[in-house]
């Protein structure tokens, strides 16, 4: 839906929504500049294709405003997967000198991805076999919004504070496992000892202790892919910090409004800056929500790896692990050091980045995992030195086209569930495709990731195409 606040600051000499488009000039770098008399001037890069700016939402006009007035903006993006948001599009970068802009931090604080290889042939999957791996990874992992652990259950507070303040090293150093985290972008972000977790209030993050190891909804999965250049199977994974990421959230959100440092009505536009009371709280539990959801994917690949263990007798080895819906201190030659906030988007390190020092990827960057819809191809890609022009940020996935509630009332259940069927993609155990998360509510991954490659930002290392997809059902 489009925000409601942001609509009302445009002044009347606003563009027309049809009309907003032709704002946007070419750039041969391989995007579009973008400028308006209500966004001022704050420099705006659209990289989408003419044909994705054609059919972008006019609704995000004044979102894209929305994310030009927060204080001390330097730069935004918007990346080829964009569509509406709550406060800003999902699919932007906003890069800041130095306010923390919660709203393209948004709810779901660290959501990300896990990607794993195997060198199990893609022809050993048959329809029988993708249903078994349906089968055994649901009787580990529980799925839906309000799905619970089925691995280390509900724990007390000074456990649960203990693993969202050390992450995945605490994780393995308490609860043991063998799975190589040297792949993963980070095991934990610091957080402030004296910092309290603001328990209760609006945003009861205390969901949270009875979630770790869950998968949640929405547009969260798993999926079994083929792999085009090896032949193997892969694994992807999507989730994040479930209620206790929103719960974080919804906290922090109400405490700026009250305090009425983010100045706007309307919650999803709250900010802090650096003297603000709740500066330091906010920073915190972005690192808090951020460790929860790292515990999380690590805990859902140690069973989802058993599940494969299971059914195909091999391992699985981790490609990469990162993290999304963050905001973070980052260097940019252009900028210096700024706070990137990634709302849809994700981090995209060439070769050379001086973050990357001393890591695996300090010669090539590191793998950016995209995800498309689950009758459509999913892509690795290896960022290049053009990424600079996008923040070192790409798109996080292919992006919605059609709204959820459109999807239930557009789509045919027997249709989809047999378009699925004639794919060869198993979903879930009994086939029943998610309507407001099947294929036709995503845009093209192919098209999207296009104008990635056409930009410079990046090339393609792997092709993905869905085998068997696990989506909560809510």
């Amino acid at each position: 839906m489009a925000n409601r606040e942001a609509t009302r600051t445009l002044s009347k000499t606003a563009p027309a929504p049809a009309a907003w488009k032709q704002a946007a000039t070419w750039n041969p770098a391989g995007y579009f500049d973008f400028q308006t008399p209500e966004t001022g001037a704050v420099p705006i890069r659209l990289f989408l294709s003419p044909a994705l700016l054609a059919a972008a939402d006019d609704n995000l006009y004044p979102q894209i405003v929305t994310a030009t007035h927060f204080p001390g903006v330097k730069l935004v993006i918007l990346t080829p997967d964009v569509h509406v948001g709550y406060s800003v599009p999902v699919g932007s970068v906003i890069l800041t000198d130095g306010t923390l802009a919660m709203g393209p931090v948004g709810y779901d604080i660290g959501c990300g991805m896990i990607s794993a290889r195997s060198t199990v042939p893609a022809g050993a999957a048959s329809r029988a076999r993708r249903l078994a791996f349906n089968q055994a990874v649901m009787e580990r992992v529980a799925m839906g919004t309000g799905g619970t652990s089925k691995t280390i259950g509900r724990i007390g507070d000074q456990e649960f504070e203990a693993l969202v303040r050390g992450g995945a090293d605490y994780y393995l150093t308490r609860y043991g496992g063998t799975v190589d985290r040297s792949q993963a972008e980070r095991n934990c972000i610091p957080v402030d000892d004296d910092w309290p977790i603001p328990w209760g209030g609006k945003g009861r993050p205390e969901r949270g202790r009875a979630q770790l190891g869950s998968l949640g909804g929405g547009n969260h999965f798993i999926e079994l892919q083929r792999c085009t250049e090896t032949g193997t199977l892969f694994i992807q994974v999507h989730s994040g910090s479930r209620g206790f990421g929103h719960g974080l959230a919804t906290n922090y959100f109400d405490l700026a409004r009250r305090a009425k440092t983010g100045g706007p009505a309307h919650i999803d536009q709250s900010y802090v800056t650096p003297d603000s009371p709740h500066y330091r709280g906010y920073l915190n539990a972005v690192a808090a929500g951020g460790n929860f959801a790292i515990v999380n994917r690590l805990i859902l690949f140690q069973q989802i790896a058993a599940a494969f263990r299971e059914v195909f007798a091999a391992e699985l080895e981790v490609v990469y692990e990162i993290s999304h819906n963050l905001v973070q201190r980052e260097w940019h030659p252009d900028y210096g050091e700024v706070w990137v906030h990634r709302k849809g988007a994700t981090r995209a390190f060439p070769a050379a980045h001086p973050a990357l020092v001393g890591t695996p990827w300090a010669d090539r960057g590191h793998p950016i995992l995209i995800p498309g819809s689950n009758r459509d191809y999913s892509f690795i890609l290896r960022p290049c030195p053009g990424a600079v022009r996008s923040g070192y940020s790409v798109n996080h996935g292919a992006g919605r086209r059609l709204g959820r509630n459109e999807a239930r009332g557009r789509l045919s259940q027997p249709v989809v569930d047999r378009q699925y069927r004639e794919s060869g993609v198993v979903v879930n155990a009994d086939g029943h495709v998610p309507l407001d998360e099947s294929d036709a509510c995503y845009k093209s991954a192919t098209e999207v990731v296009d104008v990635v490659v056409a930009a410079g930002l990046a090339e393609i290392e792997y092709r993905l195409w869905p085998l068997a997809s696990l989506k909560g059902a809510d």
